[in-house]
């Protein structure tokens, strides 16, 4: 089983100059968002929602290369 669950993932490609991928994913219960640069994957934020508000997340490495290898198969 996955230590998270992607919910919702969005591909920005319209842009002109950068190309952005985002993924909202739950994870120990919280809902997380995390966007990358298309090209490459690099992180570009990361937030988790509490409480009606979003602050910046504290992901760890091996939970965002999960991620990562996850986007790139979605994309």
């Amino acid at each position: 089983m996955e230590p998270y669950e992607i919910t919702n993932m969005i591909v920005d490609d319209d842009f002109a100059v950068e190309e952005y991928v985002t993924a909202e994913f739950t994870h120990s219960h919280k809902n997380y968002s995390i966007t990358f640069k298309k090209a490459d994957l690099e992180i570009i934020n990361t937030w988790v929602f509490e409480d009606g508000t979003s602050i910046p997340a504290n992901l760890s490495a091996d939970l965002i290369e999960l991620i990562r290898e996850d986007v790139k198969k979605k994309i």
